[in-house]
């Protein structure tokens, strides 16, 4: 195998990849990848986005991915490099992301032998990809490239097949790694199709499956729970659109893009922590659309539901019961089951089941404003200001632990409400920053990340992206000096041992940050200011940090007088 045979399959590859309809790929700086960075590089229908980081650069590639829903290529050289993926592997594979890994390996003849930089890359990832393939060392002859140019189409649709994920080609490479000369432009067997199409086309026939949902007098006393429905983003509008036309409660996950119309619940975080009013609205079926939303009061409501009929309907064949409650399961895309009920006749649920709902709504919703005035701004304050002021073409990317839950727990109902994505696949703050990048990178409208400052230390470098891709975003960063969320645990009594061992406060100065990496910085104390800074940052041609500054043990307080308040209201 010469280096022209090298520089001739991997073009083949990725001009395939090309083909299948993927737009962006991802680079990180090495020796071994360098036939694949090139390739990738030159490659003029793919945007190639060069980061100095493999674990930054896999995150921006799932947020990528995340945002269009198509796979993103990911490159990096041999060794420790390829482990470096591994997080943002793990959570493509629990969040149903689809991203393919170029991984440049040694050839055989320097595994195991003390070559430097070269680990064992088989099958690296494990499990935690949908398919493993070692492409070997080839020659390229024409029943090898009409050969690279089908594996390459299946790598594409095996990411996307069913429910997307990862796929991982490992590539050993020989020396010399660069041509001589410029790259014929002839390829032996003649090329790709001379339609343009991919070698391999893919298409899933669709199933016909029996009507699901009930409809008519069967909507009595039933409660829709919608989650992340994937990455279509009309869905969650499809939805709530139907569940108003049919009167159904809707009790909808912000990532779902649901909370909006005539039926949706904005607040069930907090109605249903009261044991009262949560048996009063015990449900007799529940129909549950896509991912489990977050909230543990919901999660326990939904356990303790014994006398209903529990059915999932899911938009691919994951296993997403974690209560063991669901009695059927449908199995198909959500855009297909929402085409068809959209098509049945509805009879609207004419009892006060809604009602009843959507007025203990109205009462938490009227109670918590006292407590949230008194508090002045504050972190709720700051996830309700980002669902009132962000446009409709707008992405909020929102980060783990307190800013996912306090968007969830008060982010309106709206009437178009911004797109809101997060990485909630391992539930894990790794790279989060990156994947905001990514999301930046395959979208239209402006970007918005919402995230604590444990989280932006942790992917510090992702800050990186705004300096070396040109890519705008607005950061809105909640520093508290540590983990807000870990003050709602238990262990915020161990005294002795928390603040040093578990909040973890780290005393940056992130407007050094923001000049280090070439962002825009200002701050917020109170809502006028926040809307302002808000205001500048979206219509800036750059990065902007905007800090919030709160303490994590008044944020706690407040969270305690909002339940407070909450559950007063539905005890009258």
């Amino acid at each position: 195998m010469t280096a022209t045979d090298s520089h001739l399959l991997l073009r083949a590859l990725v001009d395939e990849l090309a083909r299948c309809g993927m737009q962006h790929a991802c680079t990180s700086p090495g020796s071994r990848n360098t036939p694949i960075v090139l390739t990738l590089a030159r490659e003029q229908r793919l945007q190639t986005w060069s980061h100095v980081d493999e674990r930054c650069s896999g995150f921006f590639a799932l947020g990528a991915a995340k945002a269009s829903g198509k796979p993103v290529a990911v490159t990096c050289t041999s060794g420790t490099a390829a482990a470096n993926l591994m997080p943002a592997v793990i959570e493509a594979h629990e969040a149903g992301i689809p991203l393919i890994l170029l991984t440049a390996d040694r050839p055989p003849e320097l595994r195991e032998i003390g070559a430097g930089q070269t680990i064992d890359q088989l099958k690296l990832y494990g499990d935690a990809v949908k398919w493993f393939f070692e492409l070997g060392i080839q020659e390229a002859t024409a029943e090898r490239m009409r050969w690279i140019r089908s594996l390459a189409c299946r790598a594409f649709w095996t990411a996307l097949d069913g429910r997307p994920g990862p796929v991982h080609l490992n590539i050993p490479l020989r020396e010399p790694l660069l041509l001589d000369g410029p790259l014929s432009e002839d390829e032996p067997g003649g090329g790709g199709r001379a339609s343009g199409d991919p070698w391999v086309g893919w298409q899933r026939p669709s199933l016909s499956t029996p009507r699901a949902l009930p409809h008519r007098h069967e909507f009595q006393r039933t409660v829709f729970v919608a989650g992340d429905l994937g990455g279509d983003p009309g869905l969650g509008g499809r939805l709530a659109a139907f569940a108003a036309r049919a009167r159904v409660p809707l009790l909808a996950d912000p990532l779902s893009g649901a909370r909006s119309g005539g039926a949706a619940v904005a607040h069930w975080d907090l109605i249903l922590r009261d044991p009262e009013t949560a048996s009063q609205l015990r449900p007799e079926i529940v129909c549950r659309i896509g991912d489990m939303p977050t909230s543990k009061p919901l999660r326990n409501w939904l356990a303790g539901l014994d006398q209903a009929q529990h059915v999932h309907f899911s938009s691919d064949e994951r296993w997403s019961d974690p209560l063991s409650r669901s009695g059927m399961r449908f199995v198909e895309p959500l855009a297909q089951i929402f085409a068809r009920i959209e098509l049945d006749e509805v009879v609207p649920d004419d009892s006060d089941w809604l009602d009843r709902w959507l007025r203990a709504d109205s009462a938490v919703a009227h109670a918590i404003t006292e407590p949230l005035m008194a508090a002045g701004f504050s972190e709720p304050a700051v996830a309700t200001a980002l669902g009132q002021f962000l446009p409709p073409n707008a992405t909020l990317f929102v980060g783990a632990s307190m800013p996912i839950r306090d968007v969830e727990e008060f982010f309106p109902a709206l009437a178009e409400p911004p797109r809101v994505l997060a990485n909630r696949g391992a539930n894990g703050i790794d790279g989060t920053v990156s994947s905001a990048f990514g999301v930046a990178a395959a979208s239209d409208g402006p970007v918005v990340l919402l995230t604590g400052d444990v989280t932006l230390a942790h992917d510090l470098g992702g800050l990186l992206a705004a300096r070396r891709t040109g890519l705008k975003l607005t950061i809105v960063l909640i520093n508290n000096d540590g983990g807000g969320i870990f003050n709602f645990l238990a262990i915020a009594n161990e005294t002795d041992v928390f603040e040093s061992q578990v909040a973890t406060p780290t005393g940056l100065d992130f407007s050094v940050a923001a000049q280090l990496f070439d962002c825009a910085y200002d701050s917020a104390d109170g809502i006028d200011s926040f809307a302002g800074a808000l205001m500048s940052a979206l219509k800036r041609d750059q990065t902007t940090i905007i800090e919030v500054k709160t303490e994590r043990v008044a944020n706690r307080a407040l969270h305690a007088a909002v339940e407070a308040a909450a559950l007063a209201a539905l005890r009258p």
